[in-house]
């Protein structure tokens, strides 16, 4: 089962909840930036979902970068832990609506895995529908015809600091997710060391404004959003569109609501401004 769009409902999910090769993720993360957090007095879960940690498995912890995307090596070793092959059809979700999920998502699709897709509204929407619920994660059972996961690395699809710096001055359109202050360089960046601004000539998009309460808003509105950022682009007049924000986490709504807009031409800066503000040696600008 492949699907055109790259978000599932709630009501999607629950009638294939227990579909036997659909994997449901957790990708929730402890560590929220950028929003007012959504808060929660006990644990609870989607049942069958599995704990999918961006911040301590999926991630290059050898990298000095914050964040970083895992090597295809630990990608492989963690997915198969979860009992995730190459045919199974993952959804992930988060905590806080459309937050890190679309991190994992991309993560996905880094490692040349099609058939994933984010849950719309994630948990807060689940519970406010009064959907069934559990306590703890689903326990992974890895038996002896279990398949290891084996990555087909997409490296065109995430980017460095060098990579953004020789795409400045070209049709290449860098969108920014950063709160709007933070873009401007009028409020002090979380992160010590790092400094105020963004990248010459990058947009800003707030990742925010792309939600409507937890969800995503419609496809008409992202598209008239994009439209007006950079412009009307068709078929193969659509310029590259490269994602940027803190760390690496939000810039992923961003790829999010592109591709599910219609446009296909995506990368993701890993490092992100953590990366590049942290650098004096690159350029920055200040100002709306």
């Amino acid at each position: 089962m492949e699907l055109e769009y790259p978000l599932v409902t709630t009501a999607w999910l629950e009638a294939n909840l227990f579909e036997s090769n659909l994997v449901l993720l957790d990708a929730s993360m402890q560590s929220v930036v950028g929003k007012e957090p959504i808060l929660y007095d006990e644990f609870i879960c989607i049942p069958r979902a599995q704990k999918f940690d961006i911040e301590r498995v999926f991630c290059d912890t050898t990298s000095s970068q914050l964040h970083a995307m895992p090597t295809p090596e630990q990608f492989e070793q963690g997915a198969t832990a979860l009992g995730i092959d190459r045919d199974s059809l993952v959804v992930i979700y988060d905590n806080q609506g459309i937050y890190s999920a679309p991190r994992a998502w991309w993560m996905f699709k880094l490692m040349g895995h099609e058939n994933v897709y984010v849950l719309d509204g994630g948990l807060p929407q689940w519970l406010s529908e009064e959907r069934m619920t559990s306590e703890s994660y689903q326990l992974t059972v890895i038996d002896e015809e279990s398949v290891p996961y084996v990555a087909d690395f997409q490296p065109e699809l995430i980017c460095d600091a060098n990579y953004v710096l020789e795409s400045l001055g070209s049709d290449s359109v860098i969108l920014d997710a950063r709160a709007a202050g933070r873009f401007a360089g009028e409020v002090s960046e979380p992160r010590p060391g790092v400094r105020c601004g963004h990248i010459p000539g990058s947009v800003n998009l707030p990742f925010g404004e792309l939600l409507r309460e937890h969800r995503m808003k419609r496809v008409e509105d992202l598209q008239a959003m994009f439209e007006q950022l950079v412009g009307e682009q068709v078929g193969e007049q659509e310029a590259e569109r490269i994602f940027s924000c803190g760390s690496g986490i939000t810039a992923c709504i961003l790829i999010l609501a592109s591709v599910a807009s219609g446009h296909d031409k995506a990368v993701l800066y890993d490092g992100s401004w953590a990366d590049w503000g942290s650098n004096a040696d690159l350029p920055i600008e200040q100002g709306a």
